[in-house]
């Protein structure tokens, strides 16, 4: 029913895009889309955002008395 989308679609779909966003917000757009693909891919992979903050967290901040001297 459908075949491959050949050069002209690809233009003729460009363009419509261009016509509706404008070329202000194309790289808003870009940019949106660009952080739904990364999202769903991290979700399909069975990361969580909440474990890498918190694991990135730990690390960053160092417990209490770590890296004080005593006594000083």
């Amino acid at each position: 029913m459908f075949r491959s989308l050949g050069w002209p679609e690809i233009a003729l779909i460009l363009v419509i895009v261009l016509v509706v966003f404008g070329v202000g917000r194309l790289p808003q757009v870009g940019g949106a889309i660009g952080k739904g693909i990364r999202a769903f891919r991290k979700g399909q992979s069975g990361e969580d955002d909440e474990e890498e903050k918190s694991k990135t967290k730990a690390i960053k901040e160092p417990e209490k008395g770590e890296g004080k001297s005593e006594g000083t």
